[in-house]
């Protein structure tokens, strides 16, 4: 049995977990310590389990580490984990390329749990404009730190008002294309007649408006960065060019009768599913393949509840530095107040609320009644349309503000176009069947459909006794 050591007791340190990939599979338990039996969900002997099951609201994912680990042969460290979502214990993980097996031959991957100390996180954010320090975040600023170095293209996906493109400013700005230019194109903001002139440029006279001749951003990013947003609302057609030009480094401007060579590194952000577009003819799977070769993506300010304090701190600061005034803080329960709230804008939408909240102010300390107008158009928005999702009911006493209870109802709103992420009712197996056969077979997309996260999905489809020959 594999137990939970450190180097000071032992000559040799035994890892917790050791995970194997027959193949190009999915990442197999090939040995696990009691500790790592008592953290995972999973009832039994965990060998030979898919380590997706084992801990699968793990945060960040294993699997990903084990690729990452597996592909570099580098090991990781200091890297921050959540066994089980926002609940879970924190650990700091070690996670080290482990040889190969002696018997199948493949690859093995060994993790060590300790207990995560203040001093592992408890420290000012490495990407300005980023704040976080629960681990879904610590995890982006360690891909951010990371992925800087290399020259590869990189999808940053994440749902509106995350901060995707701090992250790609961030990964420009660690990078050796620094003192390069850093241009960035919105792609849905342009009409597709517009968008293939601004990306290639064109020659004066190519069409009808083209009175001089104009650098496209490609161009203008020579040397340097390009920064695509929403890329999943590229035209098709387009696709096909912005790939020809990932290939060969090459592109020619509408109009033109020659090529020219262009050096440039792109990132791309997108609050799409591009897998779950690809299935859907949306986008290129030839295009995408070439641009996800690394991947960021940024939770949702739902799923890292913990790091809302952090937020509030710094968006005083920020306040105070722009407005002149010195707002100290919110009182514990605002502070609970905005945790127990969705968000659906993120980030963006907390800032906005908050500073709102501040503008209105004329104390040093913000309370919970300062929020009630907000609270109060909330609750209109909510009750002027179907309810699609059950309200969360958020009781706060205003404390040193006079008494009584003020009563709200908070509710995730579902984003124009886009599946819910929270879902409070109860998952039966003929829905998660209809489901998984509407997706075909792919778990995430089915997770979509049914407005809950992939995690969840195999927490019901475990209670349900469901596997996957079963949903076909």
């Amino acid at each position: 049995m594999l137990s939970m050591q450190t180097h000071q007791s032992l000559p040799a340190r035994l890892p917790d977990l050791v995970a194997t990939r027959p193949g190009h599979r999915e990442w197999l338990v090939l040995q696990a310590s009691g500790y790592c039996q008592e953290l995972s969900p999973l009832p039994g002997d965990l060998r030979g389990r898919l380590l997706s099951a084992v801990f699968p609201e793990a945060v960040p994912p294993l699997g990903e580490l084990c690729d990452e680990v597996a592909a570099g042969q580098a090991p990781l460290g200091g890297v921050l984990f959540r066994s089980a979502g926002e609940e879970g214990e924190l650990f700091s993980l070690e996670v080290h390329p482990w040889g190969k097996d002696e018997e199948t031959h493949n690859e093995r991957i060994a993790f060590f749990f300790r207990p995560a100390r203040a001093v592992d996180y408890d420290h000012e954010s490495p990407v300005a404009g980023l704040v976080g320090q629960g681990p879904a975040m610590r995890e982006v600023f360690r891909k951010i730190a990371s992925y800087a170095r290399s020259d590869a293209s990189v999808v940053v996906s994440g749902e509106t008002g995350t901060g995707k493109e701090l992250v790609a400013a961030a990964l420009h700005e660690r990078s050796g294309r620094a003192n390069g230019p850093y241009v960035s194109l919105n792609c849905a903001a342009i009409s597709e007649q517009l968008l293939e002139s601004e990306l290639f440029g064109h020659e004066k006279g190519s069409f009808t408006g083209a009175l001089r001749t104009h650098k496209g951003r490609f161009e203008r990013a020579d040397g340097g960065t390009l920064f695509l947003d929403e890329i999943g609302d590229m035209p098709l057609a387009l696709q096909a060019k912005l790939l020809r030009v990932l290939e060969t480094g090459r592109l020619e401007r509408v109009g033109a009768e020659r090529e020219q060579q262009v050096d440039v590194r792109i990132i791309c952000a997108t609050h799409r599913d591009l897998e779950y577009d690809i299935a859907g003819g949306r986008f290129r799977a030839d295009l995408y393949h070439r641009l996800a070769v690394l991947h960021i993506g940024l939770p949702p300010l739902r799923e890292r509840r913990e790091d809302i304090p952090h937020l509030v701190r710094h968006f005083l600061e920020q306040f105070n530095r722009r407005y002149g005034q010195h707002v100290q803080r919110l009182t514990p329960e605002a502070v609970a107040l905005l945790q127990a709230y969705a968000w659906p804008g993120n980030v963006r939408e907390l800032r906005n609320v908050l500073e709102r909240v501040y503008v209105e102010t004329q104390g040093e300390i913000i309370g919970a009644r300062a929020f009630r107008e907000w609270v109060g158009e909330r609750q209109k928005a909510v009750n002027s349309r179907p309810r699609s999702s059950a309200p969360m009911n958020v009781n706060w006493q205003g404390a040193g503000e006079g008494s009584g209870m003020i009563e709200a109802e908070l509710v995730h709103e579902k984003p124009v176009g886009r599946p819910r992420s929270t879902r409070p009712a109860e998952l039966d197996a003929d829905e998660i069947r209809r489901a998984y056969q509407t997706a075909q077979g792919n778990l995430s997309a089915a997770a979509r459909l049914l407005g809950v996260h992939r995690a969840t999905l195999y927490r019901y489809m475990k209670k349900l006794g469901l596997d996957r020959s079963e949903l076909s």
